[in-house]
């Protein structure tokens, strides 16, 4: 799945601003719009016959339809991705969403986070926000405790920079007593601070095969627990999805139908999750509409979604789903300002 970049169409001035005008009609009303509301809209006036010209020009290039014979026009699929990709005029985040954002993604620990960001896009654009938090194997650790479960057992804890904790259960066949398991800790910690699990399991490896005396029996056992700790997993990404009840809001849902199958596939966030990873290729704000989604619940859906952290290799990614009629103007900085301060917080 990949984002379809359209060139810009050959279109006429006029056919470009009936065609905006048309888009912005449909994003509020989300109804069939007629040549009249389009001429309050455009910036030049245009009596109502060459409007209905233009409309049927537009119509003709496959950029708008119309639903019913005596109905106004809709954009289609093609028509809203000119739009988005060539004539919309982005408009700034607004102080209050801004100054909303910051105070709540500063105050947030650890993975809540992406709970919070989820929750403000959504609250924001009355869509459904959605965070997709780091893979495991990328996370920045700070501090690894060892704490004994049982005979044979210990539990892991792994606490990330940014203040996220993950416990595994391993096996640790030594039986050792908690204050040795705390001095490996202490060893294991010399090695992990500022490290990621898949370089730190790397390093533990390498050091382990290259330890030969066994002169030191603790570190030879604290490597050898702290590489099955820190071992990687097939883990799925997580995805954190806002309260669906703002999305459900929209018109389009009105449809029992519509609203079962978009429910359905949100249950199985597997598959959304993998067409948001799809998305993060680059640093920039990324819409995916209808078919593009590869989904047929999500065929009247769009994805609007930027990657967080280091844009070389990016940790995870905040966007928004919703109806494929929605405001990009305002969505589009709004999720780049989003993973700004994701970024920085992660960083901080």
């Amino acid at each position: 799945m990949a984002a379809k970049s359209a060139s810009p169409a050959p279109l006429s001035p006029r056919q470009r601003d009936v065609l905006r005008a048309a888009v912005r009609a449909y994003v509020g009303e989300a109804s069939p719009i007629g040549s009249e509301r389009i001429s309050h809209l455009l910036p030049a006036k245009l009596s109502s016959a060459s409007i209905r010209a233009t409309l049927a020009e537009l119509g003709e290039l496959g950029l708008l339809e119309q639903p019913h014979a005596s109905a106004g026009r809709v954009p289609t699929e093609a028509g809203l991705r000119l739009f988005i990709d060539c004539l919309l005029d982005r408009s700034d985040v607004t102080a209050y969403d801004r100054r909303s954002l910051d105070y709540e993604v500063e105050r947030a620990d650890g993975d809540a986070v992406f709970e919070v960001v989820a929750e403000q896009l959504s609250a924001s654009t009355r869509l459904m926000g959605f965070a997709l938090a780091p893979r495991l194997e990328r996370v920045t650790l700070q501090h690894l405790s060892l704490v004994r479960l049982a005979t044979g057992r210990v539990l892991a804890v792994l606490v990330s920079s940014t203040g996220a904790t993950y416990r595994r259960a391993i096996d640790e066949p030594a039986r050792l007593g908690q204050r040795e398991l705390d001095r490996m800790a202490a060893l294991l910690n010399a090695r992990a601070a500022g490290h990621t699990l898949a370089e730190l399991r790397d390093a533990l490896r390498q050091e382990a095969a290259a330890l030969r005396s066994e002169a030191d029996r603790l570190l030879r056992l604290a490597l050898e627990l702290g590489e099955r700790a820190v071992a990687l997993r097939d883990q799925e990404a997580d995805l954190v999805l806002a309260t669906r009840l703002a999305l459900l809001e929209q018109p389009e849902y009105r449809d029992p139908r519509r609203v079962r199958e978009i429910l359905e596939t949100l249950e199985m966030k597997e598959r959304l999750a993998e067409v948001v990873q799809d998305m993060l290729c680059g640093a920039k704000v990324r819409v995916v509409l209808g078919s593009e989604v590869g989904d047929p619940a999500l065929s009247h859906c769009a994805l609007v979604a930027t990657p967080y952290g280091d844009a070389s290799e990016p940790l995870g990614a905040v966007g928004v789903l919703g109806p494929s009629r929605m405001d990009y103007a305002k969505v589009i900085p709004l999720v780049a300002y989003c993973s700004r301060v994701v970024t920085e917080k992660l960083q901080a």
